[in-house]
């Protein structure tokens, strides 16, 4: 594993965007972008075993996460400002990539993949689709950003235990490394979560008053979908998910024990991955 950064510009100044590098530099590049109060460091396992297959994968910290720099204003945190940074780590790729998006990924990799001249050849879709209910908007807003701080590491884990029981049935060790990469250190030898707890912001006093709807990208994605979805979960309804595997070049597969989001950790789902991305 490499670690690298870029600069990125935005009306407000420069920043930082930050991210993890796995295998040959030469090799076909794969982006996974991950969820809301993840990081890129949720996608080790997966990073590792697709280069050992000789791609090489970036997995970015978004804005205000991980060790990408925070933004000055909570309302810079909109899927705008991510696409704008990871349009720079494009650009200096500057040729076609395999996209894997979890949730807030997903959506990034839809507006990209939507956008005429776009890089992506082959993309993961995965928990996320083209209607998100209101419900479950309103759900992420309650617990995000709310608690932060904790005592150590297990009190640290036992909270992400709780929060994202619905990624499934992982080991010890998974938890444990979910922890660990999602922790920095804070006053009096307390641990906190990586993220800005201003992301939440742009969440605080708005309740939707109808579900979101991403069908106008939808229907401009042409290339080859793997779309994900656990069984489990309430942002991808399962009636949303048919529909869109309606769709020529799509393959829906439901992952068992999970909700929102599969965790993409065990053998089976990077094996999924890996053989849709030949």
């Amino acid at each position: 594993m490499r670690r690298n950064h870029l600069r990125y510009m935005l009306p407000q100044g420069f920043f930082t965007l930050a991210w993890t590098e796995w295998g040959p530099t030469e090799g076909m590049p794969v982006l996974c972008v991950h969820g809301l109060t993840r990081s890129g460091r949720d996608f080790d396992a997966l990073a590792a075993a697709l280069a050992a297959e000789g791609r090489r994968v970036l997995c970015p910290d978004l804005p205000g996460r991980g060790r990408s720099d925070r933004l000055p204003d909570p309302a810079l945190y909109i899927p705008p400002t991510y696409i704008a940074a990871l349009s720079h780590l494009l650009a200096r790729l500057d040729g076609p990539v395999d996209w894997i998006g979890t949730s807030l990924g997903g959506i990034c990799g839809m507006v990209v993949a939507a956008t005429p001249g776009h890089p992506v050849r082959r993309f993961v879709l995965n928990d996320i689709g083209t209607h998100v209910p209101k419900e479950s908007i309103a759900r992420i807003g309650d617990y995000l950003g709310q608690e932060t701080e904790f005592a150590d590491l297990p009190a640290l884990e036992a909270h992400l235990r709780a929060v994202h029981a619905p990624f499934g049935d992982l080991s010890d060790a998974e938890w444990r490394h979910l922890a660990e990469t999602s922790a920095r250190p804070a006053p009096g030898g307390r641990v906190a979560l990586h993220y800005d707890p201003a992301i939440a912001a742009p969440f605080r006093g708005a309740t939707p008053a109808e579900d979101m709807d991403l069908s106008p990208l939808w229907a401009r994605v042409t290339v080859p979908v793997l779309l994900l979805r656990g069984v489990e979960s309430d942002l991808l309804l399962p009636e949303t998910a048919r529909a869109m595997a309606q769709k020529p070049g799509v393959r829906l597969v439901e992952i068992p024990g999970c909700g929102h989001a599969p965790a993409l950790m065990d053998a089976d789902q990077i094996g999924l991955i890996r053989d849709f991305l030949g």
